[in-house]
């Protein structure tokens, strides 16, 4: 898309904002005349409509002498459909403040349409365009497969992208995981329009599909108009999106890409929590405080208030399908990267060691749930939350229950997980910068 289009849309998204606190938000399901089923959070407050859906499936499926093909297919699909070249399907999406917008993460593609309800019929035409008879013209392919290649060999060149993918590489190993979705300049250029009208027919099957909605429309509208989006795609495609469980390394190791750079970045990672455990609450507590409350956590704390050491520091749980990880990850100057690794190894020993304390688990839970209603600033917000809500099966009273799974959470609780979550020695650390900063000898 483009940016003026962007700009249009972003007018009229700005506009629906959806005021009432997520505890008031009433979730619908809706079971479409043609056998859908969808997630609503119907309001007319405001003329804007968002239609977020998802397939089970990312790029973690792309064969391995294609990778980057479910980037480079799903920034496409909005480049001209049906009858409509790209420009004339980007002029009619500026032109009726439409946006159409795809992604792919490793385990999913997601799509969002989103517009005023006014535009809503011409709306739900164009995204069916997009998943039912994308052209992929070669002026609008070649000139996205350009801005591709160009965008990834920047990021080869930055240290966080470059550590960040080696300790993928190293944790998942030759798993799907461990590939790079980005793609190489080689597999990209390979790819064909033979491949990409193949990856839309193997990747749109209404058995993986999953849909949430909010905005200015009605269930019964809506079961229409997802009735029009979907309706056509094939009840399968024999697809089988599930990836074998990816066998995450129990003993750590340090790998050091040696870059002449005044900064050096260090990513470190282990295995982590998935989102269906029932200890996931209490994960994203203990994570708050060891470093994904930024300026609230120990190891800004420690790392940077105390020392000065980094500008940024931080650690979070990524819970992919087949294989989730707890990553931390720190910037600094080269002469400073050793203690500030040494400091990040004795907080995670400490947190597995001893846990956190009562008022470090009742002030999380204070901002966790009191940020809770920020998330439902805008009517595509909803739409994405609802979404999700279905991808991890939630349930239809998730939104009003979530902030009760998180104060149940107690310190014991909380101890016993960090025990169980983190392990200092299964800690593996990537280093990209000059030789001689890490706080553990380097292995090849």
């Amino acid at each position: 898309m483009n940016m003026m289009s962007w700009t249009r849309v972003a007018a009229v998204v700005t506009c629906g904002i959806i005021a009432a606190p997520a505890y008031a938000i009433t979730v619908q399901q809706v079971h479409s005349p043609g056998g859908l089923e969808a997630y609503l959070v119907e309001d007319h407050t405001t003329p804007v409509v968002s239609i977020s859906f998802g397939f089970a499936g990312g790029s973690a499926l792309d064969p391995a002498d294609k990778l980057g093909l479910s980037d480079l297919v799903s920034s496409t699909l909005d480049e001209g459909a049906g009858d409509l070249d790209s420009f004339a399907f980007q002029s009619e999406l500026e032109d009726l403040a439409i946006s159409i917008r795809y992604s792919v993460d490793p385990d999913m593609t997601r799509g969002q349409l989103t517009t005023t309800s006014a535009n809503i019929a011409r709306g739900v035409e164009l995204a069916r365009l997009t998943l039912t008879e994308p052209r992929f013209d070669e002026e609008p392919v070649e000139r996205i497969r350009r801005q591709i290649l160009a965008s990834l060999a920047n990021r080869m060149e930055q240290p966080g992208y470059i550590a960040s993918r080696k300790l993928f590489e190293v944790l998942y190993g030759d798993h799907p995981y461990g590939r790079s979705s980005d793609g190489t300049p080689e597999s990209i250029a390979s790819i064909d329009r033979a491949d990409m009208l193949q990856w839309v027919k193997s990747r749109f099957g209404r058995d993986r599909l999953i849909i949430g909605a909010a905005g200015d429309i009605t269930p019964e509208a809506l079961g229409q108009a997802i009735d029009k989006i979907f309706g056509e795609l094939p009840k399968t495609t024999g697809l089988n999106p599930q990836l074998p469980e990816a066998n995450i390394p129990a003993k750590g190791r340090t790998v050091h890409v040696n870059k002449n750079l005044p900064q050096t970045v260090v990513y470190m990672g282990q295995k982590g929590i998935k989102r269906e455990d029932p200890d996931w609450y209490t994960a994203t507590v203990v994570d708050y405080i060891l470093g994904g409350g930024s300026f609230a956590s120990r190891l800004m704390e420690e790392v940077r208030e105390k020392r000065g050491l980094a500008y940024s520091v931080s650690s979070g749980l990524a819970p992919y399908d087949a294989g989730a990880i707890i990553t931390a990850a720190v910037g600094t100057r080269a002469e400073q990267a050793g203690e500030s690794l040494r400091i990040i190894r004795d907080e995670w020993k400490k947190m597995a060691d001893s846990g956190p304390t009562a008022e470090e688990v009742a002030d999380a839970k204070q901002y966790l749930t009191g940020a809770w209603p920020l998330r439902f600033t805008s009517t595509s917000s909803i739409a994405d939350i609802l979404l999700a809500v279905q991808r991890d099966n939630l349930g239809l009273d998730y939104l009003d229950k979530r902030n009760s799974l998180v104060e149940a959470v107690t310190l014991e609780e909380a101890r016993r997980v960090a025990r169980e979550m983190y392990d200092p020695e299964a800690l593996t650390v990537v280093i990209v910068g000059p030789e001689n900063v890490d706080a553990a000898p380097a292995t090849p």
